[in-house]
């Protein structure tokens, strides 16, 4: 049976997942945080959200001698005892953000599409789309290689956005409350990859990673793990893994910090496997 050790590698979202969609509060999950603390088990995060806002909650979840991951993938930061990296304290991927923002401007001038993101409003605005204090919204506002959106086109628009967003080499995913647009080369299954790849020992036993998600951006993640538990969502489909993916699914009954405990409770002690 799978147990919580070093060589195992557990990747998380927040939003949906770890946090509670409406509340983000995670005590559900402390008895779980707490034993793979012990275990000294590498707890990812894996999140939408800024670096700015992760720095925080991280500490807040004990977690910061671990790596994670922010922006869907743009950025990877570091714990302090990486500072050997050359590339300490971060590792940024794809396009930055002002030139991003700038091609946004671009295409809605050229296309009159309707959507609006985090650089075309002040944190007032932002707070009012998701519920955060003026000073979250702020940090969610400090961005290095992602947008969040809000679509207010149809689904057709949508569809010549995402052609066009293609040619400029960037790519659109969908979050729990909004659309992010990144570098095509961007999304939490690389940065996962990367960071694996990092932790993976020369010599001694192979690692297994586990990840936990809610929404479609964390499809390219659980496609990435050995085991994958996707949590039940808001979306009125059920999400599905592509085709191709080799690993073991599980897919929980209840949301949020509860469903993240039961999708550990269902590899870490009953120990099963569950193909969909």
């Amino acid at each position: 049976m799978l147990k919580p050790s070093p060589n195992l590698l557990i990747f998380t979202d927040l939003d949906g997942s770890l946090l509670d969609h409406h509340s983000y509060r995670w005590q559900a999950a402390q008895p779980w945080l707490d034993r793979l603390a012990h275990a000294q088990t590498p707890l990812i995060i894996a999140t939408s959200k800024t670096a700015a806002e992760v720095a925080p909650l991280q500490r807040q979840l004990g977690l910061s001698h671990w790596p994670f991951i922010a922006e869907n993938g743009a950025q990877i930061v570091f714990p302090a005892q990486w500072r050997d990296r050359p590339d300490y304290p971060a590792r940024h991927l794809g396009a930055d953000y002002p030139s991003l923002c700038a091609t946004l401007r671009e295409l809605r001038s050229q296309t009159g599409f309707a959507f609006q993101g985090f650089a075309d409003v002040d944190d007032a605005r932002v707070a009012q789309w998701t519920g955060l204090t003026l000073n979250q919204a702020h940090l969610a506002r400090r961005r290095v290689g992602s947008e969040p959106l809000l679509w207010a086109g149809n689904d057709e628009q949508l569809a010549q956005f995402r052609t066009l967003l293609a040619q400029h080499e960037l790519s659109l995913t969908q979050g729990g409350r909004f659309y992010h647009v990144m570098s095509s080369a961007v999304s939490k299954g690389n940065a996962a990859r990367w960071i694996t790849a990092r932790y993976r020992p020369p010599h001694g036993p192979p690692l297994t990673t586990l990840s936990l998600g809610d929404g479609p951006n964390d499809i390219s993640l659980l496609h990435a793990s050995d085991l994958a538990v996707l949590i039940r969502g808001q979306q009125d489909r059920p999400l599905d893994l592509p085709g191709d993916f080799a690993g073991q699914l599980y897919r929980t009954r209840r949301q949020g910090s509860q469903g993240w405990c039961e999708g550990l409770d269902h590899f870490l002690i009953n120990g099963r496997s569950h193909h969909e």
